[in-house]
Formats: C-alpha cells, sequence, structure tokens
C-alpha cells in the first residue's frame, strides 16, 4: 500500500498509509480543518551519457555502411559531355 501525503489549509502536512482505491481524508489529523489537497512530488529519474535517445529508439546511427566493393560511390557520376553543354546553353 502506497504511503499519501496530504495538506490542509493551515499548511500542516501528513502522511497516510492507505490502499490506492480509499477515498481521500476530509479533515485534517493535526487541526480538523479541510478540505485537503493531496501533495505530488516528481519523479526522480535520471538520463545520463550521450545519444539516449538515438540509440535507445532503434532509428539507426545515422551512417551509412560503406559499399561491399568499397570505390563504388553511392550516386552514379554524370558524363562531362551533360555539363559543358548545359554550360553552352
Amino acid at each position: 500500500m502506497p504511503i499519501y501525503e496530504y495538506r490542509c489549509p493551515n499548511g500542516h502536512v501528513f502522511e497516510l498509509f492507505q490502499k490506492i482505491g480509499d477515498a481521500q481524508p476530509e479533515k485534517c489529523e493535526v487541526c480538523g480543518e479541510g478540505p485537503l489537497e493531496r501533495v505530488l512530488y516528481p519523479v526522480a529519474v535520471h538520463f545520463k551519457g550521450s545519444g539516449f535517445y538515438t540509440t535507445d529508439y532503434g532509428r539507426g546511427s545515422g551512417k551509412k555502411p560503406p559499399s561491399k566493393d568499397g570505390d563504388a560511390p553511392s550516386e552514379p557520376a554524370k558524363p562531362k559531355e551533360e555539363k559543358k553543354k548545359a554550360a553552352e546553353a
């Protein structure tokens, strides 16, 4: 069973050990005032190291693996004649 922390309008803070489905208390245990407010705290999570998002979600490293034959360019080379024709026009 979790421990919940409540705060009353007068500023008193107290903990209550109760089930998740149990109703919130109506009055403060210290002074008897109400309504109470459940106090929430942020969860302590630490993301350490560089590249957390790129390595954990399987999108790859962004680097292309080298070609199998080693010297083949990824794009086909254009003939020089086409460049000369474009320059003359």
